[in-house]
């Protein structure tokens, strides 16, 4: 994963909750920018990379990921105050995703590869992301193509473990009966034969490479790696339970 320097904020997007902008690096690309000073904290920006970097590796289309080093003086560019404060509050490492240029919201009329849907229902589910439903399907057409965004809502629980972190291999064996409210789940194709092309590739040296992967000012990776590694062993299971939400 690439470690970059942003060099110019841009403009705020001001679709989600965590105040992300759109932010000019270095390499003269483009990147929405989640800031670790925003209201959701650090543990935002992990879900976000550990999701985005897991959805990758087992083929679905995420945009690139990359660290971004943040100065804070760019923050004295900008008229806006709680802009300002955002980008002082966010000074050192925050997560950038490569700007799609053009793209366009998914629409529930919009055709979806059934496999596709399937790989991503259960992907989804695997990674309890509640926020892939019609109301907010963080979904985008990109040159005819589908494209996953805002994986921040990813292994929701964490949230609410306060400071002494969580237990991710306890929670791992949860229900997810939000996947009956997934955007895609009655586009796709069978959920247990997505499981079957998928649960395999998430292997010990995919969750090592996960966990080497997240800064250790932003959260202990530990919780999320052994979240993931508990929660493999039952992926027949909750893909059973994404057939039976649809049925």
């Amino acid at each position: 994963m690439r470690t970059i320097n942003a060099t110019r904020y841009v403009t705020p997007l001001r679709e989600g909750g965590s105040l992300p902008g759109l932010v000019e690096a270095e390499d003269d690309g483009l990147y929405v920018l989640k800031f670790r000073g925003a209201g959701q904290g650090p543990r935002a920006l992990v879900a976000e990379l550990v999701a985005g970097e897991l959805g990758r590796a087992i083929g679905l289309p995420v945009p690139e990921l990359v660290l971004m080093e943040l100065d804070p003086r760019i923050a004295a560019a900008e008229p806006d105050q709680e802009i300002q404060d955002l980008l002082r509050a966010s000074a050192g490492l925050n997560l950038g995703m490569d700007f799609l240029p053009g793209a366009v919201a998914h629409s529930a009329v919009d055709p979806v590869d059934p496999d596709l849907a399937a790989n991503i229902v259960w992907f989804d589910a695997l990674v309890m992301n509640v926020d892939r439903t019609a109301r907010n399907p963080n979904l985008l057409c990109w040159h005819r193509d589908l494209w996953l965004i805002d994986h921040g809502a990813s292994f929701y629980r964490h949230h609410g473990a306060g400071e002494a972190g969580w237990d991710g291999a306890a929670v791992a064996a949860d229900r997810f009966a939000l996947v009956a409210d997934h955007v895609l789940l009655r586009q796709a194709s069978s959920i247990t034969a997505a499981d079957e092309r998928l649960a395999p590739l998430v292997n010990n040296a995919l969750l090592r490479r996960l966990q080497d992967l997240v800064p250790p000012a932003w959260a202990e990776p530990g919780p999320y790696v052994d979240f993931l590694r508990a929660r493999i062993v039952g992926t027949r299971g909750f893909a059973e339970e994404a057939e039976a939400a649809r049925a």
